[in-house]
């Protein structure tokens, strides 16, 4: 028989699923990186037990890759207790948000991923749930109309969002947790090099990781996918150990430069350059030049390059910056001015 609500929180796992939860670390003591975050985590979690209650509601924002689902299951694992796992755009009615919020038992975590894409309907389901663990309902219409409330068992809500800008304000301030999850270093991003190559029963040289590490954008998500790849030229060529020189040369491969940059980067930073004369040019109108959706270029591909001080941004546009000219090999107008890299001290 169809369940609606599993249906929501439930999804078909693909092969690719099993090894991405493989390589997920199962506690903090695992969890590489983001220490602020971890250890503030830790204490707020250790004292909800002390008082034997459920851990306030935690909202993760940040570039997208960082580790904040990983994040939601580590919380659950810790607290000891069950998570179930929904999306903003899958909640399409009030009556899905209350399915599953009257099936979660006492402490569980309710994860909500892309939750600033929830809509208002739905939204104002959550205030109450939030703040006094019940759910609001008006039933029936004019004089008739009466209002029932349905009490919950007391939750956490995880809520994670690459844009806590777009979370209304009411809905952000029922959040007693807040963390922001930072770029990774190149020295954290090898550590997680290492430890991932060690859940695939692959050795690696040092050297190796770093290199993987830094092509990769300062993002697990990302470090993690291209050392798969990387195992596998290393594999085709028969070698058992990932060197230095079999990851230069399957990233050369797949057309990651030494910065991290791929062919989608080149092109935005070449439109802005040779048809706009660095800029100022609107996202949507470099979006249509490089055929790519606009959100994409905002929150997967921006965010990078505006931590390289590659592009910057402007009431009128995005502008292109001299680091973007020189990584290019293309002469600096005289116009543009340098940009402080967060990365220059590396």
């Amino acid at each position: 028989m169809y369940d609606e609500e599993e249906s929501l929180i439930v999804s078909t796992k693909t092969e690719y699923d099993e090894v991405e939860n493989i390589l997920r670390p199962k506690s903090m003591d695992g969890y590489v990186g983001q220490e602020k975050v971890k250890t503030n985590l830790s204490v707020f979690m250790q004292a909800a037990k002390l008082r034997g209650e459920p851990l306030d509601h935690v909202l993760l924002y940040g570039p997208p890759g960082l580790g904040k689902t990983t994040l939601a299951h580590i919380i659950a694992a810790e607290m000891g207790v069950q998570i179930k796992v929904t999306s903003g755009p899958s909640i399409e009615k009030s009556g899905d948000l209350a399915a599953i919020l009257t099936n979660l038992n006492e402490g569980d975590v309710l994860f909500i991923d892309e939750i600033h894409r929830l809509n208002h309907n739905v939204e104002e389901i959550l205030y109450p749930a939030m703040e006094d663990y019940s759910l609001d309902f008006i039933i029936g219409k004019g004089p008739s109309a009466r209002s029932v409330q349905i009490p919950l068992k007391r939750f956490t809500l995880v809520g994670a969002t690459t844009r806590a800008g777009m979370l209304s304000s009411p809905l952000r301030d029922r959040f007693g947790v807040i963390c922001r999850l930072e770029m990774y270093s190149t020295e954290e991003l090898s550590e997680i090099v290492r430890r991932s190559a060690v859940t695939l029963g692959t050795d690696i040289e040092s050297a190796a990781a770093r290199e993987i590490a830094k092509r990769s954008r300062g993002t697990p998500r990302i470090v993690n996918r291209l050392l798969k790849r990387v195992r596998d030229f290393s594999s085709v060529m028969e070698h058992e150990t990932i060197t230095l020189a079999d990851a230069k040369h399957a990233l050369d491969r797949l057309e990651i430069d030494e910065l991290g940059l791929d062919n989608i980067d080149i092109r935005l930073l070449t439109s802005m350059i040779e048809k706009f004369g660095g800029g100022p040019v609107g996202l949507d109108t470099l979006a249509a030049t490089i055929n790519e959706d606009a959100n994409t270029i905002e929150d997967v591909y921006e965010p990078y390059l505006l931590q390289l001080g590659f592009i910057s941004r402007s009431p009128r546009g995005r502008l292109a910056m001299a680091k973007a000219y020189e990584h290019l090999g293309k002469p600096v107008p005289k116009t543009v001015k340098p940009q402080i890299s967060i990365f220059d001290e590396e």
